[in-house]
């Protein structure tokens, strides 16, 4: 029997794949369920299209990615901590100190998306920023000695 998975479904495919199962399987568990409908002609061209039209749309949002990541290359980034003795920071820089030096350059970029070590000496480091599932960015930022007040 071949079905149109609705959804993921373990150790059998992942949604919108076409799957063979056995006839009870799909009969008694996996229609019945909502997991997977009958694969006819006209659903296997619905799918097709639905297809066509998501990669399109992806190409589109990996295009847009795109042209981020080369904005946020081009940024120099320093975030100004406070310093106690030798180069050892109070406290420490994380997503969010990046997340809001970006916001100060323009770029806005919800915190969740970057990945920061947390840094806890002043010097260079790299975070990783998260653009789309299949576009990544290393963004390069030092960490200063904020100015005495």
């Amino acid at each position: 029997m071949e079905l149109i998975l609705k959804q993921d479904v373990e150790n059998l495919g992942f949604k919108d794949d076409v799957v063979t199962v056995k006839n009870g399987y799909g009969r008694n568990f996996l229609i019945p369920q909502g997991h997977a409908v009958m694969a006819t002609a006209s659903a296997k061209k619905v799918l097709a299209e639905n297809l066509k039209q998501r990669a399109y749309k992806e190409k589109k949002e990996i295009d847009e990615a795109n042209v981020i990541a080369e904005a946020i290359k081009a940024l120099e980034i320093k975030i100004p901590a406070k310093v106690g003795t030798g180069d050892k920071l109070f406290g420490s820089v994380n997503n969010i100190d990046v997340a809001a030096a970006l916001e100060k350059e323009g770029q806005s970029i919800d915190k969740k998306f970057i990945s920061v070590t947390t840094v806890k000496r002043t010097g260079k480091y790299t975070a990783v920023v998260r653009l789309h599932r299949a576009v990544t960015v290393d963004l390069d930022f030092e960490v200063i000695a904020q100015a005495a007040e």
